[in-house]
């Protein structure tokens, strides 16, 4: 019988994190939705203009929080469902790895990108 991942199971710490993520990223698209669909239409701003805000530094800190969350929950995921289906010894750490660099990657691109918008030379 194939090894389960016990993080996974209900009440475990990583099956939490993975809860309080999806819910992060919920709010944050949904606000992302409202704010796109009511207000940019409402007052009739262009995408220019409104993309001005990625100077302040309080929305280029939400939009790298998004990118990190968005990541690990998409990651974490993944990860326990290949090893829920019974993935174990070799192919689960190379699969965990391989996942870990595909991450890693994500994230140095998503912030390069966010520097590039917003203007910030940091990278």
């Amino acid at each position: 019988m194939a090894e389960r991942y016990s993080s996974f199971k209900s009440g475990g710490r990583m099956w939490l994190l993975q809860r309080i993520t999806a819910a992060f990223l919920l709010v944050v698209l949904a606000f992302h939705f409202f704010l796109l669909h009511f207000v940019h239409h409402a007052d009739e701003v262009s995408f220019l203009a409104s993309s001005a805000r990625m100077e302040q530094i309080s929305y280029y800190s939400l939009m790298i929080l998004f990118l990190v969350t968005a990541t690990f929950h998409g990651v974490n995921g993944v990860y326990n469902a290949l090893v829920n289906q019974g993935l174990t010894g070799t192919k689960r750490t190379v699969i965990k790895w391989t996942l870990v660099a595909a991450s890693a990657v994500l994230i140095v691109q998503g912030v390069r990108t966010a520097n590039a918008w917003a203007g910030i030379g940091l990278y």
